[in-house]
């Protein structure tokens, strides 16, 4: 064998064995990550059967004034609530949405993505709700309430939750962004010990059986759908606690954070205040045709502010703040206003949650079905290789620690300086890894 060929032998041993360590770390967090999330995939079909008889109502003539429906809405919230912001229909069928708040309520859990596509520079949040928020939804036609429902009820926000931290607080978080970043080891590593040389196929070879059979198909299918494991695995960091902070402050540094909403913007006292109805009027004057969120000035020299309220239609996003006495825009920001790294959020992260419709379900169904056939394939390709009696470790060649590319060692640097989890599990595996090659050592000359 000669010494290129010794080289690559070593590398592979390498990439095997971190292959199997990220496998054997992230594959019991990948399992419930993958089966939560392809349940929230499903949302809006269980939110259909669930809130049809609360989101949409039977069109029969000319809608009530918005101000009714919120009228209405304070009279059926409990005593002191605050409204949060309103969401009229945007269809003939659908209902009037108004969000509550307990007086002095803080932004709570289904805000947590606020700092993806853009700054809360604004009072209110855009997306997000406190957490003891209750929905409150009426017909706009003759403003009788159909229901309410706390935020954190929904199913929606409740799959999102079991998905992101098994139903618990912020500190379960840690192991779903532990899973996430050894899986993006698991996807570097695998993509290059698929990668096609020599003899060695990138399509699997039909009649294959046994293990190189499982081999084979569990390469296939992790590098088939190695583009959307990206998106997926991105996304998903953009939002965990550690990565998520490391990726905002590159975003910051690099220039690429979504414009902010201008501070201190303020109104003039001049006639009459703007109601809900001539709000919303306004609002679709300059709004493009999506859903509106209208959040009403907080004090009487505040500014109304409306936003979108469908995140299927990331290219409609808009921020605008207006004059609450005259209606005059002081403030508007559209699609064209947001940075790469904003529009590549906006369509990811709606992408990563099944949101534009039929065909992205069907790809985050298939794409969970061959996540769960990977973690299988891979369990079953280790018990048949492992000797009884033994780890099942795959083998080190001498040197193989020494082998990667310098391109290699940079992009594990560049990976574990953006995912602190990475670094640190990284560095007791080295330890462990330290540990197992001193036992070897020991074992070889006791014989």
């Amino acid at each position: 064998m000669d010494d290129f060929t010794f080289l690559i032998a070593r590398r592979k041993s390498l990439y095997w064995r971190i292959h199997f360590w990220a496998a054997l770390i992230a594959s019991p967090f990948a399992l419930l990550a993958t089966l939560t999330g392809i349940l929230y995939v499903f949302t809006p079909q269980i939110e259909t059967a669930l809130y049809a008889h609360l989101d949409h109502v039977a069109p029969q003539g000319a809608m009530r004034p918005l101000d009714a429906a919120v009228a209405a809405a304070e009279r059926a919230a409990p005593r002191g609530w605050e409204v949060q912001h309103v969401v009229p229909p945007f269809q003939q069928d659908d209902a009037v949405q108004v969000a509550f708040a307990p007086p002095g309520g803080a932004q709570g859990e289904h805000a947590e993505h606020a700092g993806h596509g853009g700054h809360a520079a604004a009072a209110k949040p855009k997306f997000g709700l406190p957490a003891q928020a209750v929905v409150v939804y009426v017909n706009p036609y003759d403003a009788r309430v159909l229901g309410s429902l706390a935020s954190s009820e929904r199913f929606g926000n409740w799959a999102k939750k079991l998905h992101s931290r098994l139903l618990q607080n912020d500190g379960w978080r840690w192991m779903i962004e532990l899973a996430a970043s050894w899986l993006m080891v698991m996807l570097v590593t695998g993509v290059v010990l698929w990668w096609p040389r020599g003899a060695q196929a990138g399509l699997p070879k039909r009649g294959a059986r046994g293990r190189n059979g499982w081999r084979q198909w569990h390469a296939f299918l992790g590098v088939a759908l190695g583009l959307v494991s990206v998106v997926i695995l991105t996304t998903g960091l953009t939002w965990s606690q550690q990565a998520g902070a490391r990726i905002r402050a590159l975003r910051d540094v690099s220039g690429q954070a979504s414009p902010p909403a201008p501070r201190g913007l303020h109104s003039r006292e001049e006639g009459a205040p703007l109601d809900w109805q001539g709000a919303w009027q306004v609002a679709r004057s300059h709004a493009p045709a999506i859903a509106v969120q209208l959040t009403a000035p907080a004090s009487q020299d505040d500014v109304w502010r409306a936003t979108m309220a469908d995140r299927s239609r990331p290219t409609l996003r808009f921020d605008l703040q207006f004059d609450a006495y005259s209606g005059k825009p002081l403030y508007y920001a559209g699609w064209d206003a947001q940075t790469a790294f904003g529009k590549a959020t906006a369509i990811g992260i709606p992408f990563h949650r099944g949101e534009f419709g039929w065909w992205n379900q069907a790809l985050l169904l298939v794409f969970g079905a061959s996540v769960l056939f990977s973690l299988v394939s891979g369990w079953v390709m280790f018990f048949k290789r492992r000797l009884p009696g033994s780890l099942g470790l795959p083998k080190l060649l001498p040197g193989a620690w020494t082998s990667p590319s310098a391109l290699a060692w940079l992009t594990a640097a560049g990976m574990c300086a953006l995912m602190p989890l990475l670094l640190l599990s990284g560095s007791l595996l080295m330890l462990l890894e330290l540990g197992l090659a001193r036992h070897g050592r020991r074992r070889r000359l006791a014989r």
